[in-house]
């Protein structure tokens, strides 16, 4: 490779990347030598260097390879300093990047799961509207909702809904830029870019954006400087009319720690919950997981009931639903055995064990207070009107059928009532529940709310 040939890699490059990301990243880079497969570039600083590695070091041999070269390695020279592409700077916790500017389908795809797709997302009711959101924003309506805060519990779907906003952007404007990263990632970006006096570089990246996507944002709060660069951020690009998703694990009103000013931006768009999975929901992801399956191994023979058995008993999170099926998917084709209800039980012991989750009391009564907009005094106070002793009942009907607590301990927590009146609310509610298919509902319903 000669100065000329990468001159012309160059070109190829920056009508990859585009036109403000060349001029930041591949413009300034200078061609040194070209031997044996190892090209050398100089940089201006390390921070510049470990960019380039994470981010444009794939395409930058892929070209090379359209152009007849083969780079095995990519060296880049600072003064007498030297980083390889394959010796990332350890100065500071390195994280596999997940910033991407979505330029082309082959950086898409190595940024991004290709798997996670509205297609490939089972819709039940605790995420409809999440999903429905999601959609809106992703067909790129200047309208929709700015911000989209999506927040849950682990393995819900925030991720996999941003995965899929990102990939129907692309589908959709090729060129549209769009940055998806973890709240990590961008504080780790910032004070290498602080450190590495690049501060307009990092500015300019991340202002420059159509779509800026940041998951798990609590993971900044308490650290303020790292706050007010995303404060800015997030300003400057409201400003623009471009478009923001966020995710978390709590609403913005729950998140300890996290400046007024942010949480306030972030509740100025649509906030939106997602439930943990009912039965319905889980039985209908392993469902769409075998189907995928049978596409490539048509030999799958799974017996009734163990998709039903699964959908009960894992009721955590769907990532551990999916990694149990897909163990029980591997120890079949090991072994050459159908998937039975025993085999399900016996290799996947260990996750069943932990699945078992204990409810406490204080859950309960919590979930009946919400059920039934009845207030935790009125639940311990000796009213004994109806809309009030019916809550009470079931909250002690569930507290024996769902705790290993006595019936002494149980009238104890509900304002230290005598056992016989926990006894007489339990077969009360076994009465109703025969007798009035609304109380029936309401019991299995607050169950399978409170084993999610």
């Amino acid at each position: 490779m000669t100065k000329k040939i990468w001159a012309q890699l160059s070109e190829r490059l920056e009508k990859i990347v585009g036109k403000n990301s060349f001029q930041t990243w591949i413009k300034p880079l200078n061609f040194i030598s070209y031997e044996d497969g190892l090209l050398e570039l100089t940089v201006t600083t390390r921070f510049q260097g470990d960019w380039v590695s994470r981010n444009y070091g794939d395409e930058i041999k892929g070209q090379a390879m359209r152009l007849g070269l083969k780079i095995d390695r990519i060296e880049f020279k600072i003064k007498d300093n030297q980083i390889s592409l394959t010796e990332p700077e350890k100065s500071l916790p390195q994280v596999p990047t997940k910033v991407q500017t979505l330029s082309n389908k082959n950086t898409l795809g190595a940024s991004l799961d290709s798997r996670f797709t509205f297609e490939r997302f089972v819709v039940g009711k605790p995420n409809e509207l999440a999903h429905a959101a999601a959609r809106r924003v992703s067909t790129g309506d200047s309208a929709a909702f700015n911000p989209l805060f999506l927040y849950g519990g682990v393995g819900l779907g925030k991720t996999h809904l941003m995965h899929a906003i990102s990939v129907e952007l692309q589908h959709m404007s090729p060129d549209l830029k769009v940055v998806y990263l973890s709240a990590e990632q961008f504080m780790y970006r910032f004070i290498q870019a602080l450190r590495d006096k690049q501060m307009m570089n990092f500015k300019e990246i991340f202002r420059s954006v159509d779509v800026l996507m940041v998951d798990d944002v609590q993971f900044i709060a308490g650290k303020e400087s790292t706050q007010d660069e995303f404060f800015h951020t997030f300003n400057a690009l409201i400003d623009q009319k471009k478009q923001i998703v966020i995710s978390a694990d709590r609403a913005p009103g729950e998140i300890d720690g996290l400046e007024e000013r942010i949480r306030s931006r972030l509740q100025c768009g649509l906030v939106v919950d997602l439930h943990p999975t009912d039965y319905e929901l889980r039985l209908g992801i392993l469902q769409e997981k075998v189907q995928n399956y049978r596409l490539k191994y048509t030999d799958l023979d799974i017996a009734n009931g163990v998709l039903e058995f699964l959908a009960h008993k894992i009721t955590t999170n769907v990532r551990v639903l999916e990694g149990a099926l897909t163990r029980l998917f591997a120890f079949s084709s090991l072994v050459g055995r159908q998937i039975t209800l025993d085999m399900a039980q016996e290799s996947l012991a260990d996750i069943l064990r932990a699945s078992d989750r204990k409810v406490t009391m204080d859950e309960i009564m919590k979930k009946i207070c919400h059920y039934y907009n009845v207030r935790m005094s009125d639940l311990l106070s000796p009213r004994r009107s109806r809309n009030i002793a019916r809550p009470r009942q079931m909250a002690m009907y569930l507290s024996k059928n769902m705790t290993s607590r006595s019936y002494p301990e149980i009238g104890k927590q509900f304002g230290n009532r005598d056992h016989t009146t926990v006894m007489h609310a339990v077969k009360k509610i076994e009465e109703l529940k025969s007798q009035d298919s609304q109380v029936s509902d309401d019991a299995e319903l607050l169950r399978r709310m409170l084993e999610a």
